[in-house]
């Protein structure tokens, strides 16, 4: 019978220390995976929107398109007090506010942005306690988070908009700040200075990359550009979310294992979400789902509105315009032409010189008081 031939102890040596080495590799590499997953969930803050609102909603779509509630809130509490400046005392309000919406096959997303002084009916909700919190016919928009959280900013939107709200995503101005840092930054361009004493935003014209603090300056900007109004600010926040996912889409996100953990780790301490969403599972698969979504794949318009009958401080919903918004996510078709020839100027991105658009959808003088606080 043939002898085996031996390897030399020397190599024999060497093969068992590598083979030592990946399974301690493997080990080590399962168990970060294993502790990142757990932390990742520990550190998401979720709502049970569906255990407090029941059934009366309206009917979740059939066709595969969903939509999601962003709210951006402008709580002072913990870091948020330094960052954002200002008091709100106890309570928080949405000081921003999407309805974002997926269509049938996920290739595309449409974003309404609904102006936080928009005076709407807000139903009967009840609060985060358990509370009841009577409704009211002419409320501002952004009080139904204020006076009953998540669930009442959801019961109010599904009102106003005739769409089930499928998820809830919240970020405060801590995490705002904080999100924009770890995936490195946002880029945008501005044909007009903006210097806004309130928001700490002083930029010339030109070409900027913003590190988190001057986004969240970029994104609260009101008095410094433009006309001073709330719609002008949500142009803002407009070119951010699109600047945004084109950083992301350049990060090289998942074939970079130390930036997916640095973004993860901050994204899940960051943000609030319904319950449906409040796992490191869930919010990956949202992410596979939305991946191929960038800014050519995103429509965004603002809620038409008009000056509200008797108080000029506020707007309310234009008709048959803003109708006209909801009805077209709801048959999951693009915005009414009409509706995007007619959104505001971004004043940040304004020809020097020219003379202001009119004011066509009550965004005159009057309504360029609404939304007093910045």
């Amino acid at each position: 019978m043939a002898e085996h031939k031996r390897i030399p102890s020397r190599r024999r040596k060497v093969l068992r220390t590598a083979a030592c080495a990946f399974a301690a590799l493997v080990v080590l590499g399962a168990g970060a995976a294993l502790f990142g997953y757990f932390r990742f969930n520990g550190n998401i803050r979720s709502v049970d929107i569906d255990g407090r609102l029941g059934d009366a909603r309206p009917p979740a779509a059939t066709d595969g398109s969903f939509n999601i509630l962003v709210l951006g809130s402008d709580s002072r509490a913990g870091d948020n007090g330094s960052m954002a400046g200002g008091d709100t005392g106890d309570t928080a309000r949405s000081d921003t506010a999407m309805v974002v919406h997926i269509n049938q096959d996920h290739s595309r997303a449409q974003v309404v942005s609904v102006p936080r002084d928009t005076l709407v009916t807000r139903p009967d909700c009840t609060d985060a306690d358990g509370k009841p919190v009577s409704g009211a016919k002419r409320a501002m928009y952004n009080s139904a988070f204020e006076s009953g959280g998540a669930a009442c900013a959801v019961k109010t939107t599904e009102q106003l908009t005739g769409l089930r709200m499928d998820h809830y995503l919240q970020v405060d101005f801590a995490g705002f700040a904080r999100v924009v840092d770890a995936i490195g930054g946002a880029t945008v361009t501005t044909t007009v200075a903006i210097h806004d004493k309130d928001s700490g935003l002083d930029l010339p014209p030109g070409e900027h990359h913003l590190d988190g603090q001057q986004a969240l300056a970029f994104v609260r900007t009101r008095h410094g550009v433009g006309d001073g109004s709330d719609l002008g600010r949500i142009e803002l926040q407009k070119q951010m979310v699109r600047s945004l996912l084109q950083q992301v889409g350049g990060t090289g996100l998942f074939t970079n294992p130390v930036k997916l953990w640095s973004i993860g780790d901050t994204v899940t301490r960051s943000i609030t979400t319904d319950s449906a969403l409040g796992s490191v599972n869930s919010l990956v698969g949202l992410a596979q789902e939305l991946k191929g979504i960038g800014p050519d794949q995103l429509s965004m318009v603002t809620l038409p509105v008009e000056t509200a009958p008797g108080d000029p401080n506020r707007v309310v919903q234009q008709q048959p315009q803003g109708g006209q918004v909801w009805a077209a996510l709801r048959a999951d078709q693009p915005f009414p032409p009409a509706v995007v020839s007619a959104q505001p100027e971004n004043p940040a991105q304004a020809v020097p010189g020219a003379a202001p658009p009119k004011a066509e959808r009550g965004t005159g003088k009057a309504t360029r008081k609404a939304g007093a606080g910045h």
